[in-house]
């Protein structure tokens, strides 16, 4: 096959440090088109994208030749400068983040989950979401790493 094709969905979520509740409403749409700008200009498609006060959710493509900790971290780094930029002089995201495979057959649910964030926010918190989605995705992890 002289062509390389890849379609690899991935459900991206990386927190504020501390989870300090600092992307206040009025800051939302501005950091969401943002974010939305900077994984398309990786060669990324964002099927769906919710900034919470304290984290932020991505249902995107892995773009083909970038690996999953590099593509998060310039989706990080650049839109951690961008707030500075908008006179969130203290903003930093999380050092980790964590990511979850998307079946195709699946990317409806993650996709509607992702855009009723406010809703499902109102009855669970952050950490008991990710834990929830650790169980879920069967990924091994220790408390003590997993915040920051």
């Amino acid at each position: 096959m002289p062509q390389s094709l890849s379609k690899v969905y991935l459900h991206i979520v990386f927190s504020k440090k501390l989870r300090v509740p600092y992307i206040k409403e009025g800051d939302r749409e501005g950091l969401q088109a943002y974010l939305v700008g900077t994984i398309s200009n990786m060669s990324s498609y964002v099927y769906e994208l919710y900034a919470n006060p304290d984290h932020v959710h991505i249902l995107c493509t892995l773009p083909r030749t970038i690996t999953i900790a590099n593509f998060v971290s310039k989706i990080k780094s650049s839109s951690s400068k961008w707030m500075k930029t908008q006179g969130i002089t203290k903003f930093s995201w999380q050092g980790g983040y964590a990511a979850f495979s998307v079946s195709s057959h699946d990317l409806d649910n993650v996709l509607l989950y992702i855009k009723h964030q406010p809703e499902h926010h109102r009855k669970s918190n952050f950490k008991d979401e990710l834990r929830n989605f650790f169980r879920q995705y069967k990924v091994d992890f220790d408390e003590q790493y997993v915040w920051d």
